[in-house]
């Protein structure tokens, strides 16, 4: 198992480490209890405003299923599609027997002390799954909030997509206006079966003092595809999340992409491995990443086990501010065979490309604007619609922070 728990650099000449270290005894485990509401109308407006900016809709018009928890407590959660479940962790495993099977089998307790916290002191999580066949035309939305300050959110997702069906699910982690400082760690575990796709776009936005441990692996098997997009557009303390992805069956495929911001007092670390150990899999890590005074550590490892299979890496950084953009990108061919690649940049706009938008009628902030924009903009294979909106939006909202 992939360790993270690693110390801070010592000196400015060593290269940035995996993991700023947290002191898990600055938060505490108790949160808040809060009573279930079968509206979301019901939500007070300063929340619903938090969760709407990641992507959650509260009037759930083009949304199949919703789970939103708030610190420790299930608020609100439903499933309108047959076929489809969504519900709290310690309910699904209260009902389905087979379910410890799937808990901790990708993800060690003991991989560091994130996972150990959410393992001894779990604060909930969602369980998301598709049977067998059946496909969503809309996504499942989950939110996971946090509303009392200086807390632990220890969360454990498990997310099951069975045989030849299909899920599209958009997670929106948040605080309350409130929180400055708190913690979130979340566990989440993939299993996307035979000929099963997931498409799985996260977006954060955290409170200005709040560290962030996610924990994630997911295993494809045959003809299964993994669609990952990660969003983090404002200010957060420290940011570290690693995830793997095993591409165990012929054919399967998995790409990920990410859209990072990093203003002044940021610290993101962030990246994502594949393995791809079976024929004819397939692999993209793709990240565009801009700093306007934090530090982002992006980060790509693609791991090739088998001959013929395919991969790529590209990693893009762009430097508005005095900042650190530091590209990490990583390949092992393990057999002769495979083919794998990857491009790294990190660089500033280019006045040319300035002064030719100028030229045209644009003045300067706008057109440093709409480079920023078309540079984030991360065209993703197999996005539907709804999440597209959801993703432009974000980046949209990001500018006015920028600029």
């Amino acid at each position: 198992m992939h360790k993270l728990d690693k110390k801070a650099a010592n000196t400015e000449t060593e290269a940035p480490t995996l993991d700023q270290d947290v002191d898990l005894n600055r938060y505490t485990d108790r949160l808040e209890e809060h009573s279930y509401i079968d509206d979301l109308a019901e939500l007070n407006t300063s929340d619903a405003e938090q969760m709407s900016r990641v992507g959650i809709d509260t009037v759930e018009k083009e949304r199949i299923g919703t789970f939103i928890q708030k610190d420790s407590s299930v608020l609100h959660c439903k499933a309108k599609q047959d076929g489809v479940e969504v519900m709290g962790i310690s309910r699904a495993v209260k009902k389905h027997d087979w379910l410890e099977k799937y808990l901790w089998k990708g993800v060690d307790p003991d991989t560091d002390k994130y996972t150990r916290q959410a393992k001894l002191k779990p604060t909930e999580g969602y369980f998301i799954r598709a049977l067998p066949g059946v496909k969503t035309e809309y996504p499942i939305q989950a939110c996971l909030y946090i509303a009392k300050k200086d807390s632990s959110q220890n969360v454990h997702n498990i997310v099951i997509a069975e045989e030849g069906s299909e899920l599209h699910i958009i997670t929106g982690c948040a605080t309350a206006p409130h929180v400055v400082s708190g913690l979130h760690i979340g566990v989440s575990e993939f299993y996307i079966k035979k000929g099963a796709k997931v498409t799985f776009t996260m977006i954060h936005n955290w409170g200005e003092e709040v560290a962030v441990r996610p924990r994630t692996v997911a295993y494809v098997e045959e003809e299964g595809v993994l669609v990952s997009n990660y969003i983090s557009l404002k200010h957060v303390r420290t940011l570290q999340m690693y995830p793997t992805t095993y591409l165990n069956g012929k054919g399967a495929v998995a790409r990920f992409s990410s859209v990072l911001v990093a203003p002044t007092g940021s610290h993101l670390d962030i990246g994502s491995r594949i393995v791809l150990n079976a024929p004819e899999t397939r692999a993209e890590i793709i990240s565009r990443a801009i700093t306007t005074g934090g530090v982002i550590i992006a980060r790509g490892n693609l791991v090739g086990k088998y001959p013929g299979i395919k991969a790529h890496l590209e990693c893009k950084g762009l430097i508005l501010s005095d900042g650190l953009m530091h590209a990490v990108p990583e390949l092992e061919g393990h057999v002769a065979g495979v083919e794998m690649s990857h491009e790294a940049a990190v660089g500033k706009i280019a006045r040319e490309e300035i002064e030719y938008l100028m030229a045209r009628g644009l003045d300067e902030e706008t057109a440093i604007s709409t480079i920023v924009r078309g540079f984030l903009n991360v065209d993703i294979e197999g996005l539907p619609p709804s999440l597209k909106k959801e993703l432009d939006a974000a980046i949209a909202e990001s500018e006015k922070d920028m600029f």
